[in-house]
């Protein structure tokens, strides 16, 4: 079974300029963990998750020793979750974004996902414009339904 058979057509993906606030209640809104970021050439330029916003929220140094090291202060939190309101989507999403094509199998896709431990993958065509996505439970489905 090839990608294109169970992919989401109907990609709904947020713009780079967009505010970081505003995707964030938007993922809320759809109970989704992510989304992809495509520019105004219907380009991929970047995955915006969950994940991304906790590392922008929670006071850090994790870069340096791979671990949060956080105070547990609502009032900062609340205060930097405020602040998202103030900086764009570009300036969190991940950069580099792993993606595959139509006629990927499925077997393929789900070895992808889970050794690079992502929820789902934007399926890009030959020009590399955004043609669909497929997230964990397409893969699932379609395996429980063949």
């Amino acid at each position: 079974m090839k990608v294109k058979e169970v992919m989401s057509k109907e990609v709904k993906s947020l713009s780079p300029e967009m505010s970081i606030r505003e995707a964030l209640n938007l993922l809320l809104q759809m109970g989704i963990s992510g989304l992809p970021v495509i520019d105004a050439e219907e380009k991929l330029v970047g995955m915006f998750t969950e994940k991304e916003v906790l590392k922008v929220v929670l006071p850090s140094y994790w870069e340096r020793v791979g671990k949060f090291v956080y105070d547990d202060n609502p009032k900062v939190i609340r205060k930097k979750i405020e602040e998202l309101k103030n900086h764009k989507v570009a300036e969190v999403m991940r950069r580099e974004v792993i993606s595959v094509n139509e006629d990927t199998a499925l077997c393929e896709v789900a070895r992808i996902m889970l050794t690079e431990k992502v929820r789902r993958i934007p399926v890009l065509d030959k020009d590399k414009k955004v043609v669909g996505i497929i997230a964990r439970e397409d893969i699932v489905k379609a395996f429980v339904n063949e």
